[in-house]
């Protein structure tokens, strides 16, 4: 079918009648006939030829910048009644005014009917092409141009300038550029030497824009306004402020656009906000305070805003004399950002006593309540919409309140919302998906919402996906998680880094860390920290220290990424778990010199390698040395002493935490300081502050205190508190059984263990331990055999080192050594290793020499550098009263420079 002319589509489509009236078309009228009276588009017809044409071209120049391609085609029907689209100026105006509406099919159709258009109408229907953003027809357009007509003016060349600068054009820009020197036309066209000077900038090329507005002949205020929004343009906050400066000397004043555009780039970085509160002096000494215009104002509010000053911004705003829109959702945003939602929520129910709110005043306040959890107001502002249909606007409004009641753990009205909207896109799809996905009990709905999506045969986007692959985040879920691989290979994601960032940190929490580390190895060329971040930090979880330590070696050495903050917390880590000591200060020292020690995550993180070095006084000058401490500081060194057997030194700490109100990572710490002391009486005292402190509840903390009272030996209160317990967990438990086995109630901890089971709670490798110790402190011979043999049958946990010591201990405490010492050598030498050392103490206590001199040997071939072997032995020679045996095996220890482990001792 060929396409319809303008005038056939004005003329079919809005016949002029009584019945259509355009507003806009009869103020226009009205406005261009001297206030006469106007009750229709026929009163043009009344006019002479003459005057009809200048009352059109005047309504449609006040008609042009309405946006409304209707208003215009009624216009439009007028002139073709009246004849007066005959005339060039009225042509020319309609096409104008076409574009302007965004309706360019429509200006090149009428441009397309002219018979021998001129330079003039040559013009504005290339700029109606690059107005609406379809530079290769307008550069197309201008070629035929110089072809037919032979010429153009400084007009076209500044009308294809702002084309190129729209579509980002250098190499076009400069072509113009050349012709228009090479043609003289920027001898005195100020116009065209703004023209370039934006164009360049706009481009990316500010050292050629300012190249050209330092050349230009004369200036003007927008010769000086294009070189300042160039630099902002180009992120030259400094330079921007400096050309302000300069223009401020000069003989042309700062206009609206210049004080706007300087006090836009004031708001970003920190150092400039004295600067900015110049300008605004500088405003107000204008005089741009009082003026009807609101734009300076508007920037105002903003930098006020960025930088937490909101009772300024409202100051600003309070004295804003002739407010729109703009100011409203300024000063809106601004409180937004400070997290003053509720005073938001106050401005938004006053603005519509002035104007009517738009999108962007709805999504900045539906994101304040989602971000802060209100859900109430949330859903005030959900009615409101409602009531003014702006959920058929756009989908940006339905969007926000999606991620307002997901963010709310509102997925159910949620659901209903975006199965019901008038709009949706895909972003309604990604937000959907999202929410699912950061709720560990929807994690199946987002999958199945991809599957839906895909269904409709929706077009998947990166969005989509970084949405989607969190929801598979353990390892039941692989299975899925590897089809969106595969989906994501098929939509020709596999090389964004976002994409494979998120399938490796997938992989990681689907415990397949080499899954994540094959990834990484396709895309090593274009990886970024967060890339090696999260290999580094996924093997860290996953216990591959040795893994991160070598994905750490080649990304800092091979690659110019250097780590940040998290990538430092995870190799400390993996060097404190393996004992690195000379790797973790070789680290210490690199974070020295690329002033990182400043991070607190880092410094605590170095506090806790340094503890687990043993090296406690490192420890001390690192927590010493920190400027900002947290109380994850201060717990660090409370746990720190703790694990390090100087429980007093982690009592001094806990003292000292008088800014700080212990949280319970501090008190567990500190209780375990307290049984490790055997100090009941501060324990009692810990125990009375988390009493006050509302946290008796705490499974971590009670388990805790079960176990203080119970090596304090107040079983009786350990009893109390663990039934006090409101939620008994596994840790309680196995409290509970160990603190009855380690008082020789043994029948009470295997019925505790029965009871624990029916409750529901799973038993876990901990708890048999706890079970078989209970058996051995008991005599429970019988017992701990049959727990032994169905542990690994019924209950699935599988056998550990710890386990067979318990056996060996049990045997060994009922003098059955023969029986223990067949038992070990019955055991894989792979899990036997540990034992013998078990077996060796238990000849100890029996005094049986032969057999322990035999374990002796064995355990010294092994381990030929272990102390305490020597020491166990001697012990026993001794014991037998065999001097001279117990004098030669100190002496070997002695001679091998081996050093028996200090004694430690709850009293002096």
């Amino acid at each position: 079918m060929p396409r319809q002319t303008p005038i056939l589509l004005a003329t079919k489509l809005l016949p002029i009648s009584s019945s259509l009236r355009p507003p806009a078309v009869l103020a226009a009228a009205r406005a261009s006939y001297h206030h006469a009276p106007a009750t229709d588009a026929h009163h043009l017809l009344d006019e002479t030829p003459r005057r009809r044409a200048g009352a059109i071209v005047r309504a449609l120049a006040a008609l042009s910048s309405a946006g409304d391609s209707n208003v215009v085609a009624s216009l439009h029907c007028a002139s073709l009644k009246s004849g007066a689209v005959l005339d060039p100026p009225v042509r020319t105006s309609l096409l104008t005014a076409y574009a302007r509406a965004h309706d360019a099919g429509a200006a090149q159709a009428l441009f397309g009917e002219a018979v021998a258009p001129d330079m003039i109408m040559w013009n504005a229907a290339i700029s109606a092409l690059t107005l609406n953003r379809r530079y290769d027809n307008a550069a197309a357009l201008f070629r035929r141009m110089a072809r037919e007509l032979g010429e153009f003016d400084s007009t076209t060349v500044v009308v294809m300038l702002s084309g190129a600068s729209r579509a980002g054009k250098l190499r076009d820009g400069m072509a113009l550029h050349c012709m228009a020197t090479k043609r003289c036309l920027d001898a005195d066209h100020l116009n065209l030497w703004n023209a370039l000077v934006d164009m360049y900038a706009k481009c990316g090329d500010f050292y050629s824009s300012e190249a050209v507005f330092q050349s230009m002949p004369c200036r003007d205020t927008t010769s000086w306004n294009s070189v300042i929004s160039g630099s902002i343009f180009n992120g030259l906050a400094e330079v921007s402020a400096w050309y302000f400066k300069e223009m401020a000397r000069s003989i042309f004043q700062p206009d609206e656009v210049s004080l706007s555009s300087v006090l836009s780039v004031c708001s970003r970085p920190d150092d400039l906000f004295s600067f900015g509160e110049s300008v605004h002096a500088f405003a107000a000494k204008l005089g741009y305070e009082d003026t009807a215009s609101c734009s300076v104002m508007n920037s105002l509010m903003t930098l006020y805003s960025e930088f937490g000053m909101p009772e300024t911004a409202k100051k600003v705003f309070a004295s804003t004399l002739n407010r729109n829109v703009v100011s409203w959702n300024a000063m809106i945003k601004g409180l937004v950002q400070n997290e003053r939602v509720s005073e938001a929520l106050t401005v938004l129910w006053e603005m519509r006593l002035e104007s009517q709110p738009d999108v962007a005043t709805l999504v900045t306040v539906i994101s304040g309540c989602g971000d802060q959890g209100l859900v109430s107001e949330g859903k005030a502002v959900h009615g409101y919409i409602i009531r003014k249909g702006h959920l058929h606007e756009e989908p940006s409004v339905g969007n926000s309140l999606l991620d307002l009641y997901l963010k709310c753990d509102e997925p159910s009205t949620a659901s209903l919302l975006f199965r019901t909207m008038p709009r949706r896109d895909l972003i309604s799809w990604n937000t959907m998906i999202s929410g699912y996905s950061r709720n560990d009990s929807l994690r199946k709905e987002a999958q199945s919402m991809f599957k839906w999506l895909l269904s409709e045969g929706l077009h998947c986007s990166l969005t989509t996906m970084l949405a989607v692959i969190p929801s598979c985040s353990s390892p039941e879920e692989l299975s899925f998680g590897k089809s969106l691989h595969s989906f994501s290979l098929k939509c020709g994601l596999a090389s964004e880094v976002l994409a494979v960032n998120a399938l490796m940190h997938m992989y990681i929490s689907c415990a397949e860390p080499l899954a994540a580390i094959l990834l990484i190895q396709k895309i090593i060329s274009v990886s970024d920290i967060v890339s090696w971040n999260t290999i580094i930090a996924g093997c860290t979880q996953n216990g591959l220290y040795k893994v991160a330590l070598e994905a750490f070696h080649f990304m800092h050495s091979s690659l110019a990424i250097n780590p940040d903050s998290i990538t430092l917390v995870s190799i400390l880590s993996a060097c404190g778990k393996l004992n690195l000591q000379s790797l973790g200060k070789s680290i210490h020292c690199m974070i020295l010199k690329q002033f990182l020690a400043s991070n607190l995550r880092v410094k605590n993180a170095l506090l806790d390698m340094y503890f687990r070095y043993g090296d406690t006084r490192s420890a001390e000058l690192v927590f010493y040395s920190m400027g900002d401490k947290n109380l994850c500081s201060w717990n660090c060194m409370i746990s720190g002493f703790t694990q390090n057997n100087k429980g007093w030194r982690a009592l001094q700490f806990y003292q000292k935490m008088e800014d700080y109100v212990p949280n319970e990572i501090s008190i567990v710490g500190i209780i375990c300081a307290c049984t490790q002391l055997g100090n009941y009486k501060q324990g009692k005292s810990i125990h009375g502050h988390v009493v006050r402190s509302g946290l008796q509840n705490n499974v971590f903390i009670s388990a805790s205190l079960v176990d203080m009272y119970c090596k304090c030996g107040r079983l009786d209160i350990a009893v109390r508190v663990f039934e006090a317990s409101a939620e008994k967990s596994i840790a309680g438990w196995n409290s509970m059984i160990s603190a009855f086995g380690f008082h020789g109630h043994g029948l009470k901890s295997i019925e505790l263990f029965w009871k624990m089971i029916d409750s529901g709670t799973n038993a876990t490798s901990s708890t048999f331990i706890a079970l078989l110790s209970a058996c051995s402190h008991s005599g429970l011979i019988d017992e701990g055999w049959k727990y032994y043999c169905i542990m690994s049958e019924s209950f699935g946990i599988i056998l550990t080192p710890e386990h067979h010591v318990c056996i060996v201990d049990m045997l060994g405490r009922a003098g059955r050594l023969q029986e223990a010492h067949k038992f070990v050598e019955s055991l894989p030498s792979q899990q036997a290793h540990g034992v013998w050392g078990a077996l060796l103490n238990a000849c100890s206590s029996n005094s049986e020499l032969k057999m322990g001199e035999s374990v002796a040997k064995h355990l010294l071939h092994l381990e030929p550098e272990n102390s305490s072997y020597y020491v166990t032995i001697s012990n026993l020679y001794a014991y037998r009263e065999m001097w001279s045996g117990a004098v030669q095996v100190r002496n070997i220890l002695q001679d091998k420079g081996l050093v028996k482990p200090h004694g430690h001792s709850i009293v002096g």
